[in-house]
């Protein structure tokens, strides 16, 4: 018998669709209340993965999706700045 190697999946908080978690970008909040991207998936906190599309970025923003799962307030800069990191990502 040949081992299956389990695809680790993760839920768009934008979309709430479910995908590869290699598929999607993580947004991290560090222990000490900063938020970044995280491109490796491996970093220490609290993420949450938006697919690498502006709409479901959007659609975080609006249904507040980034903010209750990170558990926080988030400032308006922040979007921002993940906005035009995800503009460096996208092909």
């Amino acid at each position: 018998m040949g081992n299956i190697k389990k695809v680790p999946l993760r839920k768009c908080i934008g979309c709430n669709e479910m995908k590869n978690k290699k598929e999607m970008m993580r947004v991290l909040k560090t222990p000490e209340g900063e938020i970044t991207l995280d491109v490796t998936g491996r970093k220490n906190g609290r993420g949450a993965y938006v697919c690498f599309s502006k709409e479901c970025l959007h659609k975080a923003i609006k249904n507040k999706g980034l903010e209750r799962s990170l558990k926080m307030q988030i400032p308006q800069e922040v979007y921002e700045n993940l906005e035009r990191e995800l503009d460096t990502i996208e092909l």
